[in-house]
Formats: structure tokens, sequence, C-alpha cells
């Protein structure tokens, strides 16, 4: 063999490991940023710098509150049961007292009218106060009830009917006689409560999309875990707990989350959502939407987007704020409190 052909070898070879080399180099930089076995390690070397290989400055949160504060676990809540703001309300008047066992018995399978939904309640002998019928008890009058409006709709005729239907045989049952308001007068009152549910059902959404490298689920999820979040009953879903609800929502592509090998599985954006009439404005949800929001983006190298794709701005947040704070005191005024027990069943 020549000089020369042994040359040529030696410098295909050298072509053929620079080639191999290249390409691994070339394929680890396109792995999604992976979640880190550190625990402590809040963001990871490779969050230090942006694709272009420059250092990038941090924005940190701009409000006060600690992201500590937002842990807090989700609390029981004392149940309140029908109330006429939002119910249609049909008393059964009974000639004895009925036990607890029986009422039990006699209720009927589902505890839904159509999309609406359906209760019936007892008034305790022992208490002196309704609830929902329990064995051991007994009960002197009953009240059936069904709900004006949801973010299904208004009440409809058709399930009014089936109200009716299913308040009579409970109360044939019960050998109970019911009483029940005018089918045209509920129907236009649950008319007029779903038109101002409408005009004041406020669900907010910012889009975090990923500056240069993508994410891989468990990226995600880690970041989203140091700011308090837990995963959802979704795959691909997370909450931020509240005290009696969850204040923010996570989200991202579901099938990623699923995938056989997630984390080789590339996630450039995720939604971060706040379904307002869910969380009470003690809780100050949007100012944590926006901390959640900046936190992330800084921690995650990535952008806060709207729902038309624009960059969101400080002045555009003050605005959404100011007009949160108004709808807020118009459920106020209307008794239907942003995260109260009522407030909560009519924007569901």
């Amino acid at each position: 063999m020549s000089t020369l052909q042994i040359s040529l070898i030696a410098v295909g070879a050298l072509l053929l490991v620079a080639v191999l080399v290249h390409g691994a180099w070339t394929s680890r930089k396109n792995l999604p940023r992976q979640a880190s076995h550190d625990a402590h390690d809040a963001a990871g070397h490779a969050d230090e710098f942006t694709g272009g290989g420059e250092p990038h400055e941090r924005q940190e949160p701009a409000f006060d509150n600690s992201l500590d504060e937002l842990t807090t676990l989700t609390l029981p809540e004392k149940k309140v049961g029908l109330d006429a703001l939002i119910d249609v309300i049909a008393p059964i008047s009974v000639d004895t007292q009925v036990s607890g066992e029986a009422a039990l018995v006699a209720m009927p399978a589902t505890r839904r009218a159509g999309s609406k939904p359906f209760a019936i309640e007892g008034l305790s002998v022992e208490t002196g106060e309704w609830e929902t019928p329990t064995a051991g008890q007994r009960y002197s009058a009953f009240q059936a009830g069904v709900q004006l409006a949801n973010r299904t709709g208004a009440l409809n005729q058709i399930e009014y009917s089936e109200f009716v239907m299913k308040a009579q045989a409970f109360a044939d049952a019960v050998s109970g006689e019911p009483e029940f308001p005018e089918m045209h007068d509920e129907v236009a009152r649950a008319r007029e409560l779903d038109l101002f549910a409408s005009q004041h059902d406020a669900q907010l959404s910012f889009t975090l999309r990923a500056a240069s490298i993508a994410w891989s689920p468990g990226y995600v999820q880690q970041n989203a875990a140091r700011l308090g979040f837990v995963a959802g009953a979704i795959p691909g879903r997370m909450v931020l707990p509240g005290v009696h609800a969850a204040i923010l929502g996570l989200s991202f592509d579901s099938q990623a989350a699923m995938a056989d090998d997630p984390e080789q599985t590339a996630l450039r954006e995720l939604t971060l959502s706040l379904d307002a009439p869910q969380v009470s404005r003690s809780e100050k949800p949007f100012a944590r939407l926006c901390e959640v929001a900046l936190a992330l983006a800084s921690g995650m190298d990535g952008v806060i987007m709207d729902d038309n794709g624009s960059r969101i701005r400080a002045d555009a947040m003050e605005v959404i704020h100011a007009d949160l704070e108004k709808l807020y005191d118009t459920l106020d005024a209307r008794e239907l409190s942003a995260g109260s027990l009522l407030g909560r069943r009519l924007f569901s």
C-alpha cells in the first residue's frame, strides 16, 4: 500500500470521527431540557445561557407575595345547601316525620335534571337545619331544588319538567306534597341569571413559550413543582392548590405526558390559566398568575405570550388586573362573590 493510500485512509478516518462527533453534539444540543437529578438545583446549568451561548439576564418576579405562600393545602369546606338566588326550590310537606333511611331509599338515582344539578334536602328534627338526608336522622319537611344556570346554559323547559318528575316521585315515596313554582317564571329567571353569568365569566390564560431549547415534560413538572404545583387528574395538567379550590392551572400536551419515553419528547410551550370566578379575590389570583408566569419564564428561559401570540407587557397586565377588580366588585354586589360556594356552583 502506497504512502498516498495510507494518507487518504487516515484523512478519511479523521473525517469519519469528526462527522460522528458533530452528529452526537448536534443530537445532544437538540434534546429537550431534562429535569435535574439534584432537587436543590432550581434551574440547572443549562438555564444560565440562551441558545446562542450568551448569558441572559433573569427577570425576577415583580410581586411581593412569597411563592412559599402558594402551597397552602386545600381545606374542607362546609357545604351550603340550596339557595333561592341560583336554585328553583320546591317545598315538600309531610304529615309525619320521615326517617333518613326512608328518604335515602326514595332519592332519585341521579342528581341531575338534564345538565343541571338536582338536590333533595330534609329539615332535621334534631338540628332544625336543612341537610342532605342521612341515615339515623329524622325529618319534618323536605325541599327539592334544581340549579337555574351553569356554564352549560340556562335551565330550560325540558329540564324543568324533568325536575318536577323527579321531585314528585320523591314526594310520593315519602307521602309528601310538593309545591312547584310556576315554570315560565323560573325559566325566565334562569335566562336572566345565565345572561349575567355569561357577561361576567372571566377565564384568563398566558402561554409560556420556550425562547430557545425545548423542554421535556419532566423539566416542566420539576420547575412547576418548585412553585407549589401538584399533579392534576389529567396527564399534562398540574394545579396550584388554594384554600378551597385550585388557584391556577398549568397544562401542556397530554400526548407528550403519556409518551413511551416522555423525557425525549420536546415541548415548546405550556399554558397557565386562571378561572377567575372560581377563586376568591382574597387569594390575589391574578397577581399570583403573573408572579408564577414570570418565575417560570425566568427559570426555564421562556417568554410570556397572550392568546394572539404577542408578548405580554407589564402595562397590559395592569389593565387586565384593573378589569378583574371591577368584575369582583360586580360579583360581590350580586352576592355571587368569586370563590364563594354559590359563585363556584354558578360558574361550573
